[in-house]
């Protein structure tokens, strides 16, 4: 009868060891319960908040406006080579941006097109974000020489301005890391770029 007992507890201890020993090997080689899996990981690293998406869908149109009237006046004759200088600076860095934004919308599941409008983010939608009107961007292609050296320095200096204070507010509002990051990156360069305009506007 002892000997029965015996054997018993020996058999409750045995599966009580292979029970936590399976248990142990579930967690250390296989996926905790409830743990997230590689591909909500990566989908949570591509999230988004709606100030994300609107600074997106918002930066696009304005730098490519920047890349048009960069174009324009780098096609003129007579232009200040400092400016010609600057215009090809402006064009390289906001078309890599361009593509790199519309990546992103892909990514988040959205398109170019704004449905959020300027009240996307908190403090735009007052006519602050420094686009030039038709009229604008026609003045431009109608001028020449100095005329219109000066005119795309003092269009450009406003655009600037426009899009530092998108690019603020992603820095403010965004969530995404790589949208914040390159919002930040556009306030230092831009603030920059505007310094050297003006100088340049100073000598003309």
């Amino acid at each position: 009868m002892e000997n029965r007992m015996l054997k018993s507890r020996m058999y409750l201890v045995t599966s009580a060891s292979l029970a936590a020993a399976l248990t142990l090997s579930a967690c250390t080689n296989g996926t905790a319960p409830n743990a997230p899996s590689a591909t909500s990981s990566a989908a949570a690293s591509a999230a988004s908040a709606p100030a994300d998406v609107t600074f997106a869908q918002m930066m696009i149109p304005h730098h490519k406006q920047a890349v048009e009237m960069s174009d324009d006046i780098l096609a003129k004759v007579g232009i200040d080579q400092r400016i010609l200088d600057l215009a090809t600076q402006i064009k390289a860095a906001q078309q890599p941006e361009i593509k790199q934004l519309k990546a992103w919308l892909t990514d988040w599941g959205t398109d170019e097109t704004s449905t959020q409008g300027m009240d996307g983010m908190s403090g735009m939608g007052d006519g602050s974000d420094g686009l030039m009107s038709d009229a604008d961007m026609m003045a431009l292609n109608k001028a020449s020489g100095a005329e219109a050296g000066k005119l795309y320095l003092n269009q450009m200096i406003v655009h600037h301005e426009g899009a530092i204070k998108m690019a603020q507010l992603e820095v403010d509002e965004g969530q995404n890391v790589d949208a914040k990051a390159m919002a930040s990156n556009i306030v230092a360069t831009q603030t920059e770029e505007i310094g050297v305009m003006k100088s340049i506007l100073a000598t003309l």
